[in-house]
């Protein structure tokens, strides 16, 4: 007999639960209305989530025994699984985390004085395969939904016991540069912004949250008319010719037309004080030269926008080497006497895999990690500016 006629024997199976945890506000209030109640239960069970940390159901208090019974039919809060966590010497925290289908992605907790900086990643592996960073030697395998992307930012806070002991915040800034490309995961990415600074959720200011792109221009345009988040670039070339060996989509999306998307994003802003952050990754020998340097000054003339160097993290798959710090500081000089403001990235979090451009979803073994972080001789690039 067939299912359609309603008699069929064979058992159901339960549809998949909502898992609420990704929700924004106004998605959360259409959940609700849609069950048949009020939507300020949306406010109610944000604040569950997102400031006590309560994932159970039914340790929502506030809520009817009725509702919780009926939330625990249709809903869950479920937030990805931690893998292993590794703290480096210098106060880092990674954690590598089991995601839905048993992918995984790297997070990073770098904490600094007065703040502490969360790197999100937004997908499992990366289809760009710049040639400087190891994720997308894993390559693709999927976007992260909005649930496993925010669940990043609750894990992190509940790995401090933070919910409980009412800390204080434990992340203060977040950025999107972890595993992935963002701007090839919009909705999610988004969504997820969303509640990062949602004031019933985590209440983190726009300036504070940070997309970085490789340059995925469409999207970028798109993200002009929804959000108002900050801005970073990652540009590593100034010119056409070096920037399509070093990041492909290049090739795709030129800079020209990338810094002008640029400029869009900004002019659609609201505070007409904010800037592009220009994020260069130095590599030895490849882009780090005094003429290379005078034409990023060049390039970059009529962007509003601050340049954050990154002296090159080493990884396994890769023949690159890390500049030494006397070629960090004339690169930098050249910007410094241009006008820009200019910092180099201080690398963190090196002994456990956990800098810029290291991240890969896996478990290695850590003596192997140790053996090859005191074999670097080039690790003292210096802090100027």
């Amino acid at each position: 007999m067939s299912a359609a006629t309603g008699n069929d024997p064979r058992p159901t199976a339960p549809a998949q639960r909502v898992n609420l945890l990704g929700l924004s506000r106004p998605q959360m209030e259409r959940f609700f209305l849609d069950l048949g109640e009020k939507k300020f239960r949306a406010e109610q069970v944000l604040k569950w989530i997102h400031h006590a940390g309560v994932i159970d159901i039914e340790q929502m208090t506030n809520l009817g025994k009725a509702l919780r019974e009926k939330l625990a039919q249709v809903a869950e809060v479920r937030p990805p699984e931690i893998v292993s966590q590794q703290d480096s010497a210098d106060g880092t925290r990674k954690w590598a985390i089991r995601v839905e289908g048993g992918g995984l992605v790297e997070t990073v907790l770098i904490p600094t004085a007065g703040r502490a900086t969360l790197c999100v990643s937004s997908q499992v592996g990366c289809s760009l395969d710049c040639s400087f960073c190891s994720t997308g030697k894993q390559g693709f395998q999927r976007d992260l939904s909005a649930a496993e992307i925010i669940g990043q930012v609750w894990l992190a806070i509940d790995s401090y016991d933070a919910f409980k002991s009412g800390k204080g915040r434990v992340v203060t800034n977040v950025v999107m540069m972890g595993m992935g490309e963002p701007l090839l995961n919009f909705d999610n990415v988004v969504a997820a912004m969303e509640l990062m600074m949602e004031d019933l959720a985590y209440g983190i200011s726009k300036r504070r949250v940070t997309l970085s792109t490789s340059g995925v221009v469409p999207a970028l345009d798109k993200l002009a008319e929804v959000s108002e988040v900050s801005l970073a670039v990652s540009l590593h070339a100034p010119n056409d010719a070096l920037r399509d060996q070093l990041v492909p989509i290049n090739r795709r999306y030129p800079i020209a037309r990338l810094l002008q998307s640029c400029r869009n994003y900004m002019a659609a802003q609201s505070d007409r004080n904010r800037v592009v952050t220009v994020e260069y990754t130095l590599i030895a020998g490849v882009n780090d030269s005094v003429p290379l340097a005078r034409e990023l000054a060049e390039l970059l003339r009529d962007l509003p926008c601050k340049i954050n160097l990154i002296p090159f993290n080493t990884f396994d798959q890769s023949d690159y080497r890390r500049p030494s710090g006397n070629s960090v500081s004339r690169f930098w000089q050249v910007l410094v006497d241009a006008g820009y403001i200019v910092t180099v990235r201080s690398t963190r979090g090196d002994d456990i895999d956990a800098a810029c451009g290291q991240l890969v979803g896996q478990v290695v073994d850590r003596t192997r990690r140790s053996e090859r972080h005191r074999s670097r001789v080039d690790s003292n690039v210096i802090q100027v500016g």
